[in-house]
């Protein structure tokens, strides 16, 4: 049987307020909210303060009490390691009552210079690779604090941050670390919690701290100055990042965006004019053996799931990749953390050909997600953009800086308060001496002998004898004026918000001279390859049936009544274009699919369904279709009266589950598309001028095409024409002289009629209006562009 105890249990949530009839519904919706909210704040997202997930911070925390860092003040330098099974234990019994495998998955992870830029801990043993390979047991792997992770721990016990009861109240735990750098930058944090999830790439440290230098001087320092000084992230891994600047500070203002990063490569020459193709750092979570994966499945496609053979796509992608490389081997080693060696199929072979191939196909060129999501100073998670992130771990170190300052001068004040004392003890040495062996009471007659404090007389009744001689005197003196110095340099600080910022300028400007390094990651722009399988450039025709059958026939100039079909199917229509084109596909739900000519079936046999060659949602179906080159300009339009241009390239998409582009509310369908210039079927048209716009009601308005506007990214367009109630466009049309309206009569009798110059300058209105009653005698389904 299942109990409550099965399940993970949050760290601390607020208990649920006891009701005798409580609302189930009420009740679960508020447990989950309480247990999302310490899933959120207790395990998956990191503090803005100290960049560290409880679980990180917690094996930090251990670990320094355990005496195993560099130099702090509980660890002496060059602390041996320990197993890091005993760390593991000493974690979950104190601190983190949860799974072991957990604590040391997170313990490795702080363990991998391939996983963060700074790593917090110094491994021994297997602690992974980058390819994937797990760490050993715990058992067999020791851990020790590294030097970096000073910066964390150093202050943790001089009053600078609060903490808060264990698990079970049994000890003390921090609530945050006393970071002097901010840690979220520079390392990073990935997690997943209910509802939220964070991607925070890591950081130069040098670039950090010069960005918090630069705030704490100017807080209303201008964003293009912060990005100067921060230009993007630098991965642990090195590699490059093409995305434009631009796109780098859209992602660093907002908190999320995407950026494009690709892997960086040098060209070896070998004997006899070979040459050979090494890449020696890879993108952000790519690993060598996942290139490897990609590369063995394009040159050896599986035969998919539900398919009887290998598609198109996989021969055109298998040939092209085997058409430029020969073969590939991993010589990675201890020497050489990532190398890739890339063999072309000859010594002719492009270069850059090689290089765009292998870019466009594998993970050699892909995306890195950037959500700066994190818990912040106020306990709250949230989005944050990275001024924002720097300007509240600046605020935390200030308070920091100020805890720390004013927890040492009490200590000083209290110095100062004892030694005082004692020099009133051996100003009057025979005196004091003469009231402890007289008195009964020697506290209270010191107190009052001289003038004394408890603390005082307490300290004077315990000190040795040693410590009354003359020497001892001279060493008082000298105690008192350096600490009366530290007096006056701590009350400065914290009396004088300037001095508080010189400080945290100076210690901020020597740790990055300690701890930083040269940046790893180039940043510089460059085009996102994009996979182009070469196809021979020449005519072609493509042919596509009502029903929605498509094939290509080689050349131009048939005639229509060659083509059959079968029963129950006709001809949709025909598109003179080449190879090197586009079949654009409309859907009911005003999604656009495109299929590259080349692909699509020969002209022997009735062809192919596009369905086949794209995915559909359920319930959509295919209303019409063009084929043309990526420069065509189309007319789009819906039901509803609205349209705009947009050309063929607009609508490409790499998904086979083709992109939203046209906006049409409910019950509003896709209209045909009109081609404003090029080629329409047989016959080479000019460029269109004006349009005409065609309603269900039998009304008829033309307006000119410069009243349009273009829309490369899609959506619901401009007015077209004004409808009344119950009344619809059956479509707009681009022309220069003349269109073509057809319809239905009595009996269901096909009808057309062509409208020339004349009758069309009739109907010319602005762009809107109703436009005119035509009397066609028949009801208008269709309106199509004659020239």
């Amino acid at each position: 049987m299942t109990t409550p105890d099965d399940f993970p249990q949050p760290d601390s949530a607020p208990a649920l307020p006891q009701d005798d009839n409580p609302n189930l519904a009420e009740y679960a919706q508020r447990a989950y909210l309480e247990y999302a909210l310490s899933v959120v704040k207790g395990r998956a997202l990191p503090d803005v303060c100290d960049g560290q997930k409880p679980v990180q911070r917690r094996i930090l925390y251990a670990m320094d009490r355990m005496g195993l860092s560099f130099g702090g003040s509980n660890g002496a330098a060059g602390a041996k390691p320990v197993k890091s099974a005993r760390v593991v234990g000493d974690v979950l019994g104190r601190f983190h009552p949860h799974s072991d495998q957990a604590a040391y998955d997170a313990l490795v992870r702080m363990a991998q210079d391939f996983s963060q830029r700074y790593p917090l801990i110094d491994g021994q043993g297997n602690f992974g690779s980058r390819d994937g390979d797990g760490a050993a047991a715990m058992r067999y792997t020791e851990a020790r604090l590294s030097k970096i992770a000073t910066l964390l721990l150093d202050e943790i016990d001089q009053g600078t941050v609060d903490f808060v009861p264990n698990y079970d109240g049994s000890t003390q735990e921090p609530a945050q670390l006393p970071a002097r750098l901010p840690f979220a930058l520079l390392n990073g944090a990935s997690g997943i919690a209910v509802g939220m999830a964070t991607e925070i790439p890591s950081h130069n440290l040098r670039e950090v701290a010069d960005a918090c230098v630069a705030l704490v001087k100017d807080p209303k320092l201008p964003e293009e100055d912060l990005l100067a000084l921060l230009p993007g992230p630098d991965f642990p891994g090195g590699g490059q990042i093409i995305s434009s600047p631009s796109d780098i500070a859209d992602a660093y203002r907002s908190g999320r965006g995407s950026l494009k990063v690709r892997a960086r490569w040098t060209i070896e020459d070998l004997a006899r004019g070979q040459w050979q193709m090494v890449v020696n750092e890879l993108p952000p979570n790519v690993s060598a053996q996942k290139v490897l994966e990609e590369i063995e499945e394009l040159t050896n496609p599986k035969v998919k799931s539900g398919k009887k053979a290998l598609s198109q796509d996989q021969l055109q992608l298998k040939a092209s990749v085997l058409a430029v490389l020969d073969g590939v081997r991993d010589e990675s080693s201890k020497e050489a953390a990532v190398r890739l060696v890339f063999e072309p199929k000859s010594r002719t072979v492009s270069q850059q050909d090689l290089i765009t191939t292998l870019l466009a196909q594998t993970s050699l060129e892909t995306t890195a997600p950037v959500n700066l999501t994190s818990v912040g100073i106020d306990g709250k998670p949230v989005q944050k953009s990275l001024r924002a992130m720097l300007e509240e771990w600046i605020t935390f170190r200030q308070s920091t800086i100020t805890r720390r300052s004013q927890h040492r001068l009490d200590k000083v004040l209290d110095r100062i308060h004892i030694l005082e004392g004692r020099q009133i003890v051996l100003l009057n040495i025979d005196e004091v001496i003469r009231i402890i062996r007289e008195s009964d009471e020697p506290k209270p007659a010191l107190m009052q002998a001289f003038n004394l404090t408890d603390r005082q007389a307490e300290d004077i009744l315990e000190i040795r004898l040693r410590q009354l001689a003359r020497l001892e005197a001279i060493k008082i003196e000298q105690e008192l004026k350096d600490l009366r110095a530290e007096q006056a340099r701590l009350e400065d600080i914290l009396g004088s918000p300037a001095s508080l910022r010189r400080l945290m300028v100076k210690e901020i400007e020597a740790d990055a001279k300690t701890f930083g390094d040269e940046r790893r990651t180039l940043i510089q722009h460059e085009k996102r390859v994009v996979a182009e399988v070469r196809v021979v450039d020449e005519p072609v025709t493509v042919v596509i049936s009502e029903k929605g059958w498509v094939r290509a026939r080689t050349g131009h100039g048939h005639e229509a009544s060659s083509f059959a079909f079968k029963a129950g199917d006709g001809l949709y229509g025909t598109f003179e274009c080449r190879t090197v084109d586009q079949l654009i596909a409309f859907g009911s739900n005003g999604r656009v699919y495109s299929v590259p000519v080349a692909s699509l079936p020969g002209a022997r046999g009735d062809g192919q369904p596009v369905q086949t060659l794209i995915e559909l949602e359920k319930g959509t179906h295919l209303l019409h279709y063009f084929a043309g080159p990526l420069q065509a300009q189309l007319l789009l339009s819906s039901s509803g009266g609205y349209g705009f241009l947009a050309q063929v390239e607009h609508m490409l998409s790499r998904q086979r589950g083709g992109k939203a582009f046209i906006g049409c509310n409910e019950g509003e369908t896709v209209c045909a598309p009109s081609h404003v210039a090029g080629s329409s079927g047989s016959v080479a048209l000019p460029e269109a001028t004006h349009v005409a716009c065609a309603s269900a009601g039998g009304r008829l308005l033309t307006f000119a095409l410069a009243e349009l506007r273009q829309m490369p990214k899609g959506g619901r367009g401009l007015m077209l024409m004004g409808l009344e109630d119950k009344d619809t466009l059956v479509g707009a049309a681009a022309y220069t002289r003349s269109i073509r309206v057809e319809g239905t009569g009595r009996g269901g009798k096909a009808r057309e009629e062509v409208l020339e110059i004349r009758s069309l300058n009739n109907a010319a209105a602005a762009r809107g209006r109703k436009g005119k009653a035509a009397n066609w005698g028949f009801k208008p389904q269709r309106i199509e562009r004659v020239e």
